[in-house]
Order: C-alpha cells, then sequence, then structure tokens
C-alpha cells in the first residue's frame, strides 16, 4: 500500500490516505449543466442524492459527539458537507479509474492494509479510528471502504510504471484521475459549491440548480 503522512489535523497516522490527498487537486467538475433534481453531485451517470450526503454527514457528527477529539472535530462541522461530499465525489472517479484500468482489490488485500493501519496506530482500534475520524471524517463503518479507496491509488500508479509514494507516480495518478474526471463530468450542487482544483475542496458558488422540496428542506446546517 502507498505510505505517507496524514496532516490534515494534528492528530496523524501514517497510512495510504496521504496518497489520496496528494490526488485530490487533480478532480475537476462544474457547478453549472443540467439540473439534477434532488442529487447534492452527480459523477457521470451516478447521483449523489442530498439524503445520501446528510446520512454521511450524519454518522459523521454522531461520532464527533462520542469521539475525545469532539471540541476539536466540532470546529469544523459548518464545513463538514462539503468534506463529506468532497471524499464521496473523490471516490467514485477514483473507483472508475481503477476499473478502467483493470484494477481490483480483494477484501484479503483491505484486511492486510487495515492490519497495517492498525499497527502503525499503536494496535488499539479505537486509537485508529479516532484518528481517522480526527483526520478525515472517516467514520468506522466506513474505514473498510477508506482503505479500499487508497489500495485502487497505489495499484493506479503501480498500473503507470512508478512507485507508489513517489513524486513522479503521483504526478501520473493525478493526471490518470484527471482524465477519468473530465470524461466522466463532475456536477456540484451549488448549496454546496463547486471544485476548486487548487485546494481539492467545494468552494462558494452561485450557479443556479434546480433542487426539489425535499432536498431544500434539509437542516442547512449540514
Amino acid at each position: 500500500m502507498p505510505g505517507g503522512t496524514m496532516v490534515r489535523r494534528r492528530t496523524a497516522v501514517s497510512i495510504a490516505a496521504a496518497v489520496l490527498l496528494a490526488v485530490s487537486p487533480a478532480l475537476t467538475a462544474c457547478g453549472s449543466g443540467p439540473a439534477h433534481p434532488g442529487a447534492a453531485a452527480v459523477v457521470g451517470n451516478e447521483r449523489i442524492s442530498v439524503s445520501t450526503l446528510q446520512s454521511a454527514v450524519n454518522e459523521v457528527r454522531s461520532a464527533q459527539a462520542k469521539s475525545p477529539q469532539a471540541a476539536q472535530a466540532g470546529a469544523d462541522s459548518g464545513k463538514l458537507s462539503q468534506q463529506t461530499l468532497s471524499m464521496l465525489v473523490q471516490n467514485q472517479v477514483i473507483d472508475r479509474a481503477a476499473k478502467d484500468a483493470g484494477i481490483t482489490v480483494t477484501p484479503a488485500e483491505v484486511q492486510q492494509s487495515h492490519a497495517q493501519a492498525l499497527q502503525q496506530a499503536g494496535g488499539s482500534e479505537a486509537q485508529l479510528e479516532a484518528a481517522l475520524l480526527a483526520q478525515y471524517d472517516v467514520v468506522p463503518s466506513q474505514l473498510d471502504a477508506f482503505l479500499r479507496t487508497n489500495i485502487e491509488v497505489g495499484k493506479l500508479i503501480q498500473s503507470l510504471g512508478y512507485q507508489p509514494g513517489s513524486d513522479p507516480g503521483n504526478t501520473a495518478v493525478l493526471a490518470a484521475i484527471t482524465k477519468t474526471a473530465d470524461r466522466l463530468g463532475v456536477h456540484i450542487n451549488p448549496r454546496y459549491g463547486t471544485w476548486d482544483a487548487k485546494k481539492a475542496i467545494i468552494g462558494a458558488n452561485s450557479d443556479p440548480w434546480v433542487v426539489t422540496k425535499t432536498a431544500t428542506a434539509v437542516n442547512p446546517a449540514a
């Protein structure tokens, strides 16, 4: 699995997620285009509904409320919907890029990655979960999916002829994922902003988007 150190927030755990963050700025998208009622984002033909996003956000908030780092995590809650949606979209683009390259990830590989991450976190499952929650808003139920995505990134780099974690490898996979995102087309509901290609986050945007009453009714503080 690709190596690296998570540094988005204060707590640090050295696992493959650094590679995922390294490729994130390449994901390009636009906030305008066809109307997608009730969608938080559309990746190709796949919709990420507002209700799906809200469910994911609620799960993170519930985990944060039980976390020792809850006070620190809560300070970022205003942007939680943007951060969560960014990861949901990134996961879909990376998964498609991997499939296009003929890459598969087995349950055994995910288990091995999990074991390595656990060891690097000091051998404590609770410590690993707390670190991932604090750094990436990853809840325990999404841990294996998170690791799976990172394995895909590492295999993508290898398929391009580079060593995972290397600068040339990160540059190459960046280009591959950018190509996939451009081909698929990624549209973000302006309620959540639009992609900032330099920062790999969703920023403010006011482009028009048709949203159903159900979607509008979702708590805007989410």
